[in-house]
């Protein structure tokens, strides 16, 4: 059980992707717990928040998922703009692009611009798929093992809680193990960065590889939030602009060190 006495952060916008509700593997009450203690002007939901693909397998949809699009929304009522850049396993809400639903916004992709002045593209990612090269029969062999290896890392998770450990991700384990995962990233991160830079802009935030990053890449900046199935992360935009990644450890910290990290932000 995620404890909840540590103090809010309180940022200038926050990204989170590849929430992935409607999914068994969704931790939905570390999403929520989040969006309970963090306060921002802006949040960004930068696709695969609802996985349409599982939920069509299979119909799963917990009281803890409804409970995580009531606390968007009503972030959302309450003053928080925010932005829903969908993904490819919620595309079919892409029809929507700039539809606006009071503080709420659909959009196919999104420029946003820091409070230092740089200005990010933001889109889910998919639409790098083409520029990497692997195989159909690769790709869905991955994907089966993929699965699989969600459906050990819940037991796994389920006998760690039982012992009293934290949260840990056997699919990021193993898939930094495999040299093809870290060619892969390897040329999603810089099609991503090639697509900031063409247009000009300062760089990118995307999401659908769930690996977390926060780095320079040819010369622009490329983030990934990560996701909410095995790394549980985000990034977050301070109110000097300043860019940085969350992750579930850094709730570990102690509280005068969190309260340091509110007080900056």
């Amino acid at each position: 059980m995620v404890q909840q006495h540590h103090p809010h952060l309180q940022v200038r916008t926050a990204f989170l992707s590849d929430i992935h509700l409607g999914a068994r593997e969704c931790r939905a009450d570390l999403v929520l717990d989040f969006l309970h203690r963090v306060q921002m002007k802006e949040l960004f939901l930068v696709g695969d928040v609802v996985d349409v693909w599982s939920l069509r397998r299979s119909f799963y949809w917990p009281q803890l998922h409804n409970n995580v699009l009531r606390t968007i929304l009503g972030k959302a009522k309450h003053g928080t703009r925010v932005i829903y850049v969908p993904g490819n396993h919620d595309e079919e809400f892409r029809d929507l692009d700039g539809a606006v639903f009071g503080n709420l916004e659909v959009h196919r992709e999104y420029v946003h611009t820091t409070a230092a002045g740089r200005r990010l593209l933001v889109a889910h990612g998919d639409e790098f798929d083409a520029h990497v090269k692997f195989s159909r029969a690769l790709a869905a062999l991955g994907s089966g093992m993929y699965d699989v290896t969600l459906g050990l890392n819940r037991v796994v998770n389920r006998v760690r809680r039982t012992f009293g450990f934290p949260y840990w991700s056997l699919a990021t384990y193993l898939k930094s193990k495999v040299g093809s995962a870290g060619k892969y990233v390897q040329l999603f991160e810089e099609a991503a960065a090639h697509a900031a830079q063409r247009r000009g802009l300062d760089g990118i935030i995307c999401g659908h590889i769930h690996r977390p990053a926060n780095h320079e890449l040819h010369g622009v900046r490329y983030c990934n939030t990560g996701d909410w199935v095995e790394n549980c992360s985000a990034l977050i935009e301070d109110r000097a602009g300043e860019l940085r990644l969350w992750q579930l450890a850094d709730w570990a910290q102690p509280v005068a060190a969190q309260t340091r990290l509110a007080t900056a932000a």
